[in-house]
């Protein structure tokens, strides 16, 4: 069944991935952005971006639905908790080619992009995103706002704090536990837990060391 619009903030490259993924999945009957650049921005791709991210809190009417596609997660977190406080129905996306299981779960504001894959009994907070050929396997739990980039694969039982961001092509192994605000490198292996707010880079991953000024 066709829903109304699917009204999108921030219009970025993960922007126009989203809408994409949704002018696939053909529920919305028209798709239109929103960014506090507007009116010096007008078009996002191929969509035009009509008003700001005020005007979008005034202009949803039933059947609408809202999509925050921008690339920080505290911010993504915090537009999408104001939307939801103000009894803004929100989307989660998933594109026809990636595979949710059943018993997969998925918070609002959710992007699963084409190719992902999330397996059985994963759990998925708010604003999440599996991006592009991203594996998250079974029993896998992600905090809000967490960003697994195209090409992760994390193996079964791993849990990933709040806002944490594991880069692209990067391995994490069964049953680690990675800790809130942390920083995966692109193509990190990680063998063992990362703690809070750490970043951790190479093959095995290891804590990033600071120069001294």
């Amino acid at each position: 069944m066709t829903k109304g619009r699917l009204l999108i903030l921030g219009a970025s490259g993960h922007g126009k991935v989203a809408a994409d993924c949704a002018l696939a999945v053909g529920l919305w009957s028209e798709i239109v952005f929103f960014d506090d650049r507007w009116p010096t921005l007008k078009d996002c791709g191929p969509w035009p971006v009509v008003g700001t991210g005020e005007t979008l809190m005034i202009d949803s009417r039933p059947g609408d639905q809202a999509f925050v596609a921008i690339g920080h997660a505290e911010t993504r977190i915090n537009r999408l908790q104001q939307m939801i406080s103000a009894g803004i129905e929100i989307a989660t996306i998933v594109h026809p080619s990636a595979i949710v299981s059943a018993g997969a779960k998925l918070g609002a504001g959710c992007l699963v992009v084409a190719g992902a894959v999330v397996n059985i009994q994963t759990l998925i907070g708010l604003g999440c995103i599996v991006n592009t050929g991203a594996t998250v396997d079974h029993d896998c739990i992600l905090a809000d706002g967490v960003h697994i980039c195209p090409g992760v694969n994390l193996a079964g039982d791993v849990q990933v704090g709040r806002e944490t961001w594991v880069g692209i092509g990067s391995a994490v192994c069964q049953g680690l536990r990675i800790g809130r605000g942390a920083m995966i490198g692109a193509g990190a292996v990680v063998v063992e837990d990362v703690a809070d707010l750490q970043t951790v880079v190479g093959v095995p991953a290891r804590p990033l060391m600071m120069k001294k000024s």
